[in-house]
């Protein structure tokens, strides 16, 4: 728990206005989400002395505060909708609106004992512009998906130049965000030890870069949680549960699958495990799942021998053979 005489903020960032909410004091405030809303806001947290300042992930319209924020060098905090969920829920709190979401968010910054960090200034323009090839990568999915179900030729044709497009603009990004990580020597020198990787191709180690910035500074169980690729234990009593792997980062732990879905064709060791497992009888999304967490090897583990010590393969690294995989809602279902 915090200094009781710690002023913390809480702000609820919504389109068009900012909620903020100051605990223990109860001065609130609500600002017009622009140049002059951020203006007053910079005001009020110094009127009040704001030691520590916490924001909730809306969906992409916090990035504005964020960098506002990281700007001034005021200690800020971007939390997950999740914990603030768990926290209401926790003090037997049902009534919602922003500005007792305000609230909420200070009273549980108030409650850390420190803040989590905010992200390399580095990786926002970066996670943008990846998003967006993600995006692309989905319009071809779905337009292709058009194109096989059309009853006519001709609009058959026209999703087919469609999807030609798409590939030609997702070709161009990819290519134009290869050469915005290595103008970044440390994401360079990342990027090239990465694709040295047997089955981790430019597409993925972009990713792994970029969605997953702790890689070599954080311990394997913390990489493993990040990535979504961690077994969570479900026993209660005499009732001994499956293991599930649930939360984590969804989109690097799509492209983590893909990863371990082509190594297990192209790396020699993977592909014997891989077999091994099936063999034994595990399903396939089990034994897919497992390669990149029971990989050990040094020859496959190169950014070992500079001081990023954690690639995926190794760190990773757990049992495989008691999973199952979450599903949206973080439940979890059998192999």
């Amino acid at each position: 728990m915090t200094d009781n005489n710690m002023i913390c903020a809480g702000i609820d960032v919504g389109k068009s206005h900012l909620d903020i909410a100051l605990h223990p004091s109860k001065a609130r405030l609500r600002v017009t989400y622009d140049t002059d809303g951020l203006k007053v806001l910079d005001a009020f947290l110094q009127e009040h002395d704001v030691s520590r300042i916490g924001f909730e992930a809306s969906g992409g319209y916090e990035w504005r505060l964020l960098a506002h924020l990281r700007a001034g060098k005021r200690p800020a905090a971007r939390l997950q909708p999740a914990q603030l969920r768990f926290f209401a829920k926790s003090r037997l709190k049902r009534a919602k609106n922003d500005r007792l979401d305000a609230v909420l968010i200070a009273l549980f910054t108030a409650s850390l004992e420190q803040l989590p960090a905010l992200p390399d200034a580095r990786f926002d323009k970066l996670a943008a512009e990846l998003t967006y090839l993600e995006q692309i990568e989905q319009q071809i999915a779905l337009v292709k998906t058009f194109a096989e179900t059309a009853l006519s030729e001709a609009i058959k044709r026209r999703h087919l130049r469609e999807v030609a497009r798409l590939e030609t603009c997702r070709k161009a990004h990819l290519l134009r965000l290869e050469k915005t990580v290595r103008d970044d020597c440390d994401l360079a020198q990342r990027l090239e030890l990465l694709i040295s990787i047997k089955g981790i191709g430019l597409r993925s180690a972009l990713c792994l870069i970029i969605r997953l910035p702790e890689l070599g500074h954080a311990s394997r169980a913390e990489i493993a949680a990040l990535a979504g690729v961690a077994p969570y234990d479900e026993d209660s009593g005499k009732y001994h549960g499956r293991r599930r792997i649930q939360g984590g980062r969804e989109r690097l732990r799509k492209s983590l699958f893909m990863c371990a879905f082509t190594a297990t064709r192209h790396n020699p060791d993977l592909a014997a495990f891989y077999t091994r497992l099936r063999q034994s009888g595990k399903e396939h999304l089990c034994a897919v799942i497992a390669v990149p967490k029971t990989h050990r090897s040094r020859q496959h583990n190169p950014l070992s021998q500079d001081r990023m010590d954690a690639t995926i393969p190794q760190k990773l690294n757990m049992v495989a053979p008691r999973w199952e995989k979450g599903d949206s809602r973080g439940r979890g279902r059998a192999l």
